[in-house]
Order: structure tokens, then sequence, then C-alpha cells
């Protein structure tokens, strides 16, 4: 049975949450995975600017201050979204890290983007799940030592939940990678936003784009890599958002034991602020639960089922069921459970509870 340490809301002068932050990461031994001058990668979701229910810099100062005690290369880091919003490409994507407030003087290490600058940056890690053989995780990510997941655990309107299997993923993944989770269909052309700039074309490892007054797409030819969503600059290269809820959730849980193939990680969540909806959304509305506190695990099924049971065990009821009613969170957990990645059965131990 996995453990989840746990530590609720309630400081005092001697302790408050940065500490108590800090008490978990030395109940789960993070310190003992580190080996001097391994590259340590703390992921988490910088927020979509105007978004503010994102975790705070604050937690990950702590974070980092603690990798640098035992000799590690700390840095701060995100992978680019599939969507065209803030966070897109690289340069965005740290433009809209600093005004949040992730600044290397803030956290202390340096904020890399893990999949570089137009999101492409990655390499296939072969798992032969069910759904996913081969899968596109960001460079920055797969080359690192030792993982550490920060995340806003909070609603989700396609997996029912935002936890940390969602974190690990889905956010780990390239912009390619996050196309094969969310579609099992292929790109189209949005023509009324299609320049003919060749761009596309140009990138496109199986010459499946021809150019005259707008993009075609030879769907023969074509294999859905995303590189021509990946390269376009208007977007007018677009996802079908046609993937089952129960799809996504099972190739989430896929894509993160590619991501943990081989590697050391404890993952941390924050049950705080938890809204609705993604960070993703360049808005948050009102929390659909009242602030819970802070959990910690080296198994990331545990986790996210044990951040369930104690918010339901809060409210009295689902919250994320309310919201979400046709999203069934359980199965990203099932399969999750299924394929090895952990134990749902845990053992919840709390620590520094006032």
């Amino acid at each position: 049975m996995s453990i989840v340490y746990f530590t609720n809301m309630r400081v005092t002068p001697e302790i408050n949450l940065l500490k108590k932050l800090e008490i978990l990461l030395e109940k789960v031994k993070l310190g003992a995975m580190i080996e001097k001058n391994e590259f340590v990668a703390i992921k988490l979701h910088f927020g979509e600017f105007g978004n503010m229910a994102y975790i705070r810099p604050n937690y990950v100062r702590v974070v980092v201050d603690y990798v640098k005690r035992f000799g590690g290369k700390p840095f701060v880091t995100d992978a680019n979204t599939l969507y065209r919003g803030k966070r897109s490409n690289a340069v965005d994507h740290l433009q809209n890290a600093y005004l949040n407030g992730f600044t290397p003087e803030v956290v202390g290490a340096p904020i890399v983007i893990a999949d570089g600058l137009r999101g492409n940056d990655e390499i296939e890690v072969e798992i032969d799940g069910d759904l996913v053989k081969r899968a596109k995780i960001s460079s920055a990510i797969a080359l690192s030592d030792v993982l550490v997941f920060l995340t806003h655990f909070k609603g989700h309107e396609q997996t029912g939940f935002g936890g940390t299997l969602k974190n690990v993923g889905m956010g780990c993944a390239s912009r390619a990678g996050k196309l094969e989770q969310h579609s099992d269909s292929k790109p189209y052309v949005d023509i009324d936003k299609c320049i003919a700039c060749g761009v596309c074309a140009k990138y496109c490892p199986t010459g499946a784009i021809e150019v005259e007054e707008h993009a075609m797409i030879d769907y023969d030819r074509c294999i859905g890599c995303g590189q021509c969503i990946i390269m376009c600059d208007h977007g007018s290269m677009k996802p079908r958002w046609d993937s089952s809820s129960e799809m996504l959730c099972m190739k989430i849980a896929e894509y993160s034991k590619a991501v943990l193939k081989g590697k050391k990680a404890i993952f941390v969540s924050f049950m705080m602020d938890i809204s609705p909806d993604c960070d993703c959304w360049n808005m948050n509305n009102p929390p659909i639960a009242p602030d819970i506190g802070i959990a910690v695990s080296d198994d990331p099924v545990a986790l996210d089922q044990a951040c369930v049971d104690l918010i339901i065990e809060e409210v009295g009821y689902d919250p994320f069921k309310k919201v979400h009613p046709d999203v069934d969170w359980e199965v990203q957990l099932i399969h999750a459970e299924k394929i090895g990645l952990g134990s749902r059965e845990y053992e919840l131990v709390k620590v520094a509870c006032i």
C-alpha cells in the first residue's frame, strides 16, 4: 500500500505553509533521490495570464532551495500548449511565466520551456501501451535525472479533475504528443485563416501538404504528427478535438508511464483554489471546494486518489461530478493502476497538522 503524506492549511508563526511543504519533502525523502550535479526538473503549470488559481511561486522556491541543498541542479519547467494562447511557444510562454511571478530571481532557478521554441523538441519513449506505442515527451523532461511535479489540484472539463497524472502525462508531452492524446484523427485547415505561406508544407515530414490558394492535406499521406499545427503561426492548422473523454484519460495514463519510465520522481499536490476548470483558461471561476492542504507521495495514482477522497470528504459530495457530470474521472485512475503506475490503495499519514 502506498503512503500519501498530508498537511492541512492551519498554521502558526513557527510553522507556516512554506515550512509545511519543506517538512513534506523531508517525509517523502526527496533529498535521498538526488545525486550531486543531477538535473532536477521541477514541473508545474505556470497558469495562463489572467488565471489566478495557479500555484504561487513561493512554493516553487522552497523546492528549488531544497534541491540545491542536496547538490542537484534544479530548473523550473513546463511544456508548450497545443491550443493557441499565451503559452504555445517558448517566447510567449516565458513572458507569461514572468508575468505570473515565475522569474529566475523569485524561484531561484532557470525557467526552461521543456519542448523548445515551437514545441517540437521531443524524445520518443517506447512503452507499447494499449493506445500509445511511442510517446512524444518534451526533451528537457526526458533528459532530466529527477522529476518533481508540483500540481494544482482542480476540476477539468475533459478529465473531470486535473491532478498529478494530468500534470505528468499531458503536461510533459510535446505539442505533437498533446495532439496524440487529444485527438484520434488528423489536423484540418481553416482556410479562412490560411495565408498560403507554405511553412506547414516545408516542415511536413511526409510531404502530405500542398499549398495553392491555401494549404491542402493529403490524408492518405498524413500521419497525424501535428508538425503543421506546431509550425503554423496563423492558427490555420487545427486539431480535431474528437477523442472521447475516456480515451483521453487512458492516453494521459499511458503518457505518464512514458514520462516516468526509468525516472526518480516525487509528486506534490496543492489542494487550494480548487477551481472548476483547467488553469489553461485566462480566468478562473470561484472554487468548488474549500482549501484542503498539501499532499505528497512517490505514487502518482495514490496521490490523485487521496486528493479526490480528501475533497469529497470535506465537501460531502463529489464536486467534480457536479461541475462535469458527463465525465468519469475514475477512468484515468483505473487505467493507470492497471498499467502499473501505482495503487489506488493508500495510507494517509498526517504531518504537521494543527
